[in-house]
């Protein structure tokens, strides 16, 4: 009795770092996110969520990453940026995710940057400003475009069409302010004079003030507008309203149908910088995002029978470099993932070919951006 006990015994000493490996590898792979999927920047936040659940969904259904089923963990701030950091922290230290995927906007991105870096945990975040990746901070990556690149793919565009002096309209976010600095910052390079700089709070319902002062400015040309949420679009309609006929411009902060939508026959002629997605079916064959793109739009609007934005967009490249990262490290390994998304290069996404290095934690150029102009409510390609 006593010799089958002890081979009994030895039989689980050899067996158990087996079964502990067996279950360890059934763990699943925890994505993390913070997102606005309600409030003033729901219609970002909005097609965000429910693209990570798509394909999240769509990766378990094709057997999950490294044989391991995935789990989403999202949480909705309200679009109160103060609310992210709280949310990261939760992420990290209670739900112990591998990943975090997000901050619709700036300010709930610069909030949980702190906490990421350091956990050091793998952070893609979801929002436009350059400053979340520049300078480069080690564990903070991003989809978007930057607002730097959306004022100088504005100043191409006006040059072309003979347009110097430029009034400025920014918001108050954190998205709206650091925007403001980099057309500021750029505008005199490109041989763009800014002849007026107004701004606006994210919750304001009238900008006929701010408008009124702008079209008092001898020599104006066109209007830039830099904002995200639902205050474009009110500003949009005051423009209208005001009588104001110059050349409108917006910034990547609205591409969506939504923008369109709440700004009505307003948002006629509106020009802005934006991913190719939301003009998917212009793009020609020989485009390589064609396929990813529409792709992408098809079963997004299968999926919950509504237009796709660029918003969506962001999220779905942000799972898919993640997703990518982990397979080419073989491992959901913090720091070799992390290292594995700096080395992304050639990935097509919605947003861009993706070319990622330890001094770009972005990897667009401006060739990712394209004009868009509205055109009997719908989206058209400038170029």
């Amino acid at each position: 009795m006593k010799t089958l006990l002890r081979a009994a015994l030895a039989a689980i000493t050899l067996v158990s770092p087996l079964a502990l490996a067996s279950v360890q590898a059934a763990d699943p792979i925890k994505i993390g996110s913070v997102l606005s999927a309600t409030g003033p920047a729901a219609f970002l936040g909005d097609p965000e969520v429910k693209t990570l659940q798509l394909y999240v969904e769509k990766l378990n259904a094709a057997g999950g990453l490294l044989g391991r089923k995935i789990e989403l963990v999202t949480y909705d701030d309200g679009s109160d940026a103060a609310k992210a950091n709280g949310f990261a922290k939760r992420l990290i230290e209670d739900d112990k995710v591998d990943v975090i995927l997000g901050g619709t906007t700036t300010g709930a991105t610069m909030g949980m940057v702190p906490l990421v870096e350091k956990a050091e945990i793998p952070f893609i975040s979801l929002a436009g400003a350059v400053v979340i990746v520049e300078p480069v901070k080690k564990w903070v990556f991003k989809t978007p475009h930057t607002d730097r690149m959306a004022a100088e793919k504005i100043f191409a565009d006006m040059k072309k069409r003979g347009l110097t002096k430029l009034a400025l309209l920014s918001e108050t976010s954190g998205f709206g302010q650091s925007g403001r600095k980099e057309t500021l910052a750029s505008a005199a390079k490109a041989g763009i004079e800014i002849v007026a700089d107004e701004t606006y709070g994210p919750k304001d319902t009238d900008v006929t003030a701010q408008l009124t002062k702008i079209k008092g400015v001898a020599g104006v040309q066109a209007i830039l507008v830099f904002g995200l949420g639902q205050g474009p679009a009110i500003v949009t309609k005051n423009i209208a309203q005001l009588g104001i006929t110059l050349p409108h411009y917006e910034s990547h902060g609205v591409a969506s149908e939504e923008y369109i939508k709440l700004s009505g026959s307003a948002a006629e002629g509106v020009r802005l910088p934006a991913a190719a997605l939301i003009v998917a079916d212009s793009l020609p064959a020989s485009d390589p995002q064609k396929p990813v793109v529409t792709g992408y739009a098809k079963a997004y609007s299968e999926k919950f029978k509504s237009e796709v934005s660029t918003f969506g967009g962001h999220a779905y490249d942000a799972l898919m470099i993640y997703a990518d990262a982990v397979k080419r490290a073989g491992t959901t390994d913090k720091a070799k993932v992390r290292d594995a998304i700096e080395a992304t290069k050639g990935f097509v996404g919605t947003g861009g070919v993706v070319n990622m290095s330890a001094t770009d934690h972005m990897g667009l150029d401006l060739s990712a951006f394209r004009m868009l102009e509205i055109k009997g409510g719908k989206w058209t390609l400038v170029d």
